[in-house]
């Protein structure tokens, strides 16, 4: 290469590096701030190109216009009623001042770590003026609305804005869950135990009633039976007292068969009679019918 290029390349060169470090762009996600010498000269929060002295006369600290996140670590607090929570919240920011940012935080790390000790301390103020209740129930939006004006109420001098605190879970601690399932359980055991024994109170009583009613019912019925049978037998004597008064001897002959009937079966029978027993008179002479009936 001849001699007489190098300068012109030298200096193409260091054009380069100077239009390099003059210029810097920025996109719709980006703000900057331009230091001259540690010192903030500008804030830049459009998108586009933008000079600047070159090499180190002034540099460019580039800040995130985006919603960033922050994930402080899961904290106790200690709600109204004196119930104790583990509390896992996170939220959302934005950079809403660059300048105020950098001098107070310089940078997001910062930010984040600033961020979650502010929000768990806002968190812990407004829980304890809470009760559990609200927080398991649709009163838990109130409670993140006040933990969030807490929190950009002191965000603000930050150069930060808040745009969401949420709580993501809230949880009894473990020793405590176990203690309130222990009675949760006894509890219920205790109800159950109650039903139980109001259920067997309740049979005995069904029970005592169907033994009474069915008491009750078997002695009408044998009360009903007996007044039954008592007029059946009286009418049946007052029939018989009839019969037999209308015609004595046709009930003495009649009784008389029965007597036979039941007596006189085929298998053998041995009767010891006095001679002048009256049993076989309708069967002829005394005597003779003992005499026939013995010989048969």
């Amino acid at each position: 290469m001849e001699k007489r290029w190098i300068v012109p390349l030298g200096v193409l060169v260091l054009l380069a590096i100077v239009l390099q470090s003059t210029f810097f762009t920025l996109n719709q996600t980006q703000q900057a701030l331009v230091l001259q010498f540690g010192e903030p000269k500008r804030v830049i929060r459009e998108p586009g190109l933008y000079m600047k002295w070159p090499f180190m006369l002034q540099n460019v600290v580039v800040l995130d216009r985006r919603v960033l996140d922050i994930d402080p670590p899961v904290e106790s607090a200690i709600l109204a009623d004196q119930k104790r929570l583990e509390v896992d919240a996170y939220a959302r920011y934005r950079i809403a001042d660059p300048l105020m940012f950098f001098q107070t935080l310089g940078n997001e790390q910062q930010a984040r770590l600033r961020l979650s000790v502010i929000v768990n301390s806002a968190m812990r103020r407004v829980l304890g003026n809470v009760n559990l209740p609200a927080v398991l129930s649709q009163e838990r939006e109130k409670v993140m609305a006040d933990i969030k004006a807490q929190v950009n109420q002191e965000a603000q001098r930050l150069g930060i804005e808040i745009v969401d605190v949420r709580l993501r879970r809230a949880d009894l601690p473990e020793q405590t869950s176990q203690a309130v399932f222990a009675r949760m359980r006894s509890e219920r055991e205790r109800e159950a135990a109650e039903a139980r024994a109001q259920g067997q109170e309740l049979s005995q009583q069904i029970k005592s009633r169907a033994d009474r009613d069915r008491t009750v019912l078997l002695a009408e019925a044998q009360r009903q039976a007996q007044i039954t049978r008592g007029e059946g037998d009286n009418q049946a004597i007052r029939i018989m007292n009839e019969a037999i008064s209308r015609n004595p001897e046709f009930y003495s002959f009649y009784r008389s068969l029965q007597a036979y009937r039941d007596t006189l079966k085929p298998d053998d029978t041995t009767l010891v009679l006095s001679p002048g027993a009256d049993f076989f008179k309708y069967l002829g002479a005394g005597g003779t019918a003992e005499r026939k009936r013995a010989e048969k």
